[in-house]
């Protein structure tokens, strides 16, 4: 394929040819006839979204959403779990106590009684289940499941995954790759996910080795390297939410000696004084800074007020030389990353990047998020190709400047090119 006529790295006009899935040529008037005009538009590497939850994404199509942005107080969350045919299970997504207070098998059941209802708290981290749901599962106790997924895969009926779909609406984003992270993938994850159109990375599968930290269970730092170690050769991608959990990994990793290829997942809590530790150790930070815009209410009343300065850094971790990156963590986050890049940018507590910092967050490898990829001769052809030159696409960070996707030189999504 050539593709006439676009930016790429601020050159302009040039062409670009592929073939076998990589670029094979980059320059002025290259020979042979052009297949996509790309108008002067920006070609850039293909967007990947660093971490992500790709079966709870496609999951969330068939799941009834409760969160602070769908529903405000326990009459419209008791209408929102009564939806859909009687007798059907309900799966309901994105709670926060904001919406109704804290729930239990007791609450639910004077919301909804005669049908199976289950409730997934917004971090993920937590199912709650009314009595018809503890039922039929053979269950028992107050219906709050913490950290359960694995267990409740097998108790409860199986939830539609339309991963094709998934991918389209990624595609249309001028995505062309994902890290999925879930600390327990489940059998054959890989293989349900090679429908996408995208790469995949699936962590402990066959990317870093995932490492969940929760403060109930927290390891000490020496048990915490030895699991490290054990690990090796392969890097490690550690869960960090809390101040405490990112000093037990830093120790860690210290003691067990860190690898190319670490990284610490969420950082949603970098004291100043560990900055330089973060630096010193060379692991990637692979954040969410949309957190802080997105969820600017619940943090003012859920964080401690000692921990609100350090939430979500980005400028702080990028000026002081530590590799960062950034995933959605959809369907806990929003699934766009131009969203994510726009939140970055806005940000009004010093931790605010520049639009083409912002940009660079998804632009890093999949094994290295923080080492940018390159539209280089001889490079993977995962591209992303934009209406508007790159300057114009950096003041909107927006994904209707996307124009399409291609995945090692194959279209997979958005508005029909046009070809000569």
């Amino acid at each position: 394929m050539l593709i006439r006529n676009v930016e790429v790295a601020g050159r302009g006009p040039v062409d670009v040819r592929i073939r076998d899935g990589r670029i094979a040529g980059i320059g002025p008037r290259l020979p042979g006839a052009a297949d996509v005009d790309g108008r002067g538009g920006a070609l850039l590497p293909g967007l990947h979204d660093h971490h992500v939850h790709l079966a709870a994404l496609a999951a969330e199509a068939g799941s009834v959403r409760v969160g602070p942005g769908e529903v405000r107080g326990r009459e419209e969350l008791g209408a929102a779990l009564r939806s859909g045919a009687p007798g059907e299970w309900v799966r309901a997504v994105g709670y926060h106590e904001s919406v109704a207070g804290e729930l239990d098998r007791r609450v639910l059941d004077g919301l909804v009684p005669d049908r199976p209802v289950r409730v997934q708290h917004r971090s993920g981290a937590m199912w709650f289940l009314n009595g018809a749901a503890l039922r039929a599962a053979g269950l028992d106790g107050d219906g709050r499941l913490w950290r359960e997924d694995r267990r409740l895969r097998d108790l409860v009926p199986p939830v539609p995954l339309d991963l094709v779909a998934v991918g389209r609406r990624a595609a249309r984003l001028g995505v062309t790759g994902f890290t999925n992270a879930d600390p327990h993938p489940r059998e054959g994850l890989a293989e349900l996910l090679s429908v996408l159109p995208q790469r995949v990375l699936v962590m402990s599968a066959g990317g870093p080795v995932k490492l969940m930290l929760d403060d109930p269970t927290l390891p000490d730092p020496a048990e915490l390297a030895r699991v490290v170690a054990r690990s090796r050769p392969r890097p490690v991608a550690v869960h960090c939410v809390t101040r405490v959990q990112l000093l037990v990994t830093l120790l860690a990793l210290e003691e067990a000696g860190p690898v190319a290829g670490d990284r610490i997942e969420h950082a949603a809590v970098v004291p100043a004084e560990t900055v330089a530790w973060i630096r010193r150790l060379g692991v990637t930070v692979v954040t969410q800074p949309h957190f802080p815009v997105e969820r600017a209410a619940a943090y003012a009343t859920d964080v401690r007020p000692d921990d609100r300065p350090h939430l979500y850094r980005c400028r702080t971790l990028a000026e002081a030389g530590v590799p960062v990156a950034a995933g959605t963590d959809a369907p806990y986050g929003t699934h766009d990353p131009w969203a994510v890049m726009r939140a970055a940018v806005a940000r009004g507590d010093g931790e605010g990047l520049t639009p083409s910092a912002a940009l660079r967050l998804f632009l890093g490898r999949p094994e290295h998020p923080a080492r940018p990829r390159r539209l280089t001769v001889g490079a993977t052809a995962d591209l992303c190709l934009l209406h508007v030159p790159l300057r114009e696409a950096l003041d909107a960070l927006s994904a209707q400047t996307v124009r399409a996707a291609y995945v090692g030189g194959a279209y997979v999504g958005n508005t029909p090119v046009h070809t000569l």
